[in-house]
């Protein structure tokens, strides 16, 4: 595989068909099995009509674009620690990694990501499924960049990259497995809104991306740990920006009139998260945000689009 090709990788029937999957709740897994249905059926409710439907092409493509974000294609970005960061990012979705003791606001996402691996049972490297506990091994920035050379390193690059396909799956399952609880964390005075919101991106690949690219990017918005000022950036916090009451397709085949509606509602949901995020940055104490960040993020919302030229990949026609 060339390396800085994207070149997705599909487990034998992993995506033969269409996925399509319904926003639900699992529950927690300390729960008793009763009490597991009852809280996954009572969140369920609340977006029992939205899906997320993507054919493995539309999943290659979204994959693609979020690869480009996150590395632009590089094969050595697939294992990145940042200097302003207390944590290492990996694989196509910059996972987050915490070492021994470090424990911030953001979502830790690449023990989930390995999880998620193991029951596919994909051929994990050895030393990685050895690790106990299951931290980042390297303690610093500086540490890891000494071994950033090493065989163990080399080969978990070249897991990563062997396993794009599967990674992207896990950003799509992520996502909808958030749709439920994003609406009913919603004030009850907007939940219609959000629902409304939801469902309009929900109808074309372009607005699966741009609620699968966020939700990966930053966050679904429902953890109280991630706030600066008392104040989100998350998924919830970006569909609450939009406008109110935009205009929302029903479920079906997506037309003409649909792609013009998810447009406009993917133009809306870009100048909602821009300034999302801008307020994040200035509420940010650390200035990086605001000096180096906020400007590539704000150009990462440019890509929320449909795609060019739907009917020239096989299954991204209507």
């Amino acid at each position: 595989m060339t390396r800085n090709a994207f070149g997705l990788i599909f487990l034998a029937g992993t995506l033969a068909g269409t996925l399509l999957l319904s926003g639900c709740d699992a529950g927690n897994s300390e729960q008793s099995n009763e009490e597991t249905r009852s809280d996954a059926a009572s969140t369920q409710e609340f977006a029992s009509d939205i899906s997320l439907a993507l054919k493995p092409a539309q999943l290659d493509w979204v994959g693609q674009k979020i690869f480009q974000n996150e590395c632009a294609g590089q094969f050595q970005c697939l294992i990145h620690w940042n200097e302003s960061e207390a944590f290492p990012s990996l694989g196509i979705g910059h996972f987050i990694w915490y070492p021994k003791a470090v424990n911030e606001r953001f979502i830790e996402s690449f023990p989930a990501l390995v999880e998620y691996m193991e029951q596919r049972q994909l051929n994990i490297p050895e030393w990685l499924r050895e690790l106990e506990p299951f931290d980042a091994p390297w303690p610093d920035r500086e540490t890891f960049m000494q071994v950033a050379d090493s065989p163990e390193m080399a080969e978990l690059r070249e897991f990563l990259a062997g396993t794009q396909g599967v990674q992207a799956e896990f950003i799509f399952r992520r996502a909808k497995d958030s749709l439920a609880k994003i609406v009913k964390a919603a004030p009850e005075s907007r939940r219609n809104d959000v629902q409304k919101r939801l469902r309009a991106l929900s109808q074309t690949p372009g607005g699966v991306y741009a609620v699968m690219d966020y939700v990966n990017f930053k966050g679904e918005g429902l953890s109280p740990d991630e706030r600066y000022n008392g104040e989100g950036w998350g998924l919830l916090q970006v569909l609450m920006a939009m406008p109110v009451s935009p205009a929302a397709t029903e479920p079906g085949a997506v037309g003409s009139a649909e792609v013009q509606t998810s447009e406009k509602t993917l133009a809306q949901f870009r100048e909602a998260a821009a300034t999302v995020l801008t307020r994040r940055a200035q509420n940010a104490s650390n200035p990086v945000e605001r000096e180096r960040w906020l400007a590539g993020w704000l150009k990462r919302l440019e890509t929320y689009k449909e795609p060019v030229k739907m009917g020239s990949v096989p299954g991204m026609s209507s």
